[in-house]
């Protein structure tokens, strides 16, 4: 197999590992919008890395993690609903690296691969921040899930229990914060999200435990995946598409299937 081949099916494999748990909480908890405003902000991490010459990975991840604060301070602070503050901070963020990109005239982007990935040009470096970010995010996923189960299903009851809510919460956000940055390489900027919420929608409706339905979204993000880079390889097409494609088609066959009975 083509050491790009390889690295893109690793990259996407570990991708999909690890947003099939995460997902199931943002399907939970309804934060695919909080996804889509870090997915936006990270464009203006790439502008922020290029102009200070450091990876772009970084800066990225740093930009997803600080606006993740961001926003549970001006949701503390502010008396605006969280709808209006993602809603004011997603487009911003975007325009705002979309403006620092454009001045910077003697640097060469490639917009449409940070806006819709460029899996099959991941290197070794790239690799190595998504296996690494993605081991990291389902350890703490794994240490954290009683915790995030209590806060998802009754915050007052698991605060009245003893549980840090404000800093359980903030630790979800954080780990999405991370994945939306290590994903930025195979989706782009703009379907990011995608990989979080299809997989764990479609599992949904079949699951009968919350572990199941993450672990069913692992499977089924695995299978688009492979899908999605055998069509692009195949056909010629976008990679990072090709994976959404593959994954909303098996959302529309979870639609299909009868629902299982239980809960």
């Amino acid at each position: 197999m083509a050491d790009f081949l390889l690295n893109a099916l690793l990259a996407g494999l570990a991708l999909a590992l690890v947003a099939g748990p995460l997902g199931s909480f943002v399907v939970w908890r309804r934060m695919a919008y909080f996804g889509d405003t870090l997915a936006h902000a990270a464009l203006l991490g790439v502008a922020l890395g290029l102009l200070l010459e450091v990876s772009l990975t970084l800066t990225v991840v740093v930009g997803c993690v600080l606006l993740a604060v961001l926003l549970v301070f001006l949701q503390q602070r502010q008396p605006l609903a969280s709808d209006t503050l993602l809603g004011i901070l997603a487009p911003s963020t975007l325009s705002l690296g979309l403006v620092t990109l454009s001045f910077m005239k003697n640097v060469r982007v490639d917009l449409m691969g940070y806006l819709f990935g460029d899996l099959l040009a991941v290197g070794s470096n790239d690799l190595a921040w998504i296996l690494g970010g993605s081991a990291l995010v389902l350890a703490l996923l794994v240490l954290l899930w009683r915790p995030l189960l209590a806060i998802t299903v009754h915050e007052e009851l698991a605060q009245v229990e003893g549980l840090p809510v404000a800093g359980i919460r903030l630790a979800l956000m954080l780990l999405i914060a991370v994945v939306i940055a290590v994903a930025m390489k195979i989706v782009g900027v703009l379907l990011i999200t995608s990989l979080l919420i299809i997989p764990a929608a479609a599992a949904q409706r079949h699951a009968r435990t919350p572990e199941e339905m993450a672990v069913g979204a692992s499977l089924l993000g695995v299978v688009a995946v492979c899908a999605g880079l055998s069509l692009s390889w195949i056909e010629d097409t976008p990679a990072g598409p090709s994976i959404v494609v593959a994954a909303a088609t098996l959302f529309l066959v979870s639609l299909a299937l009868p629902r299982r009975l239980g809960r």
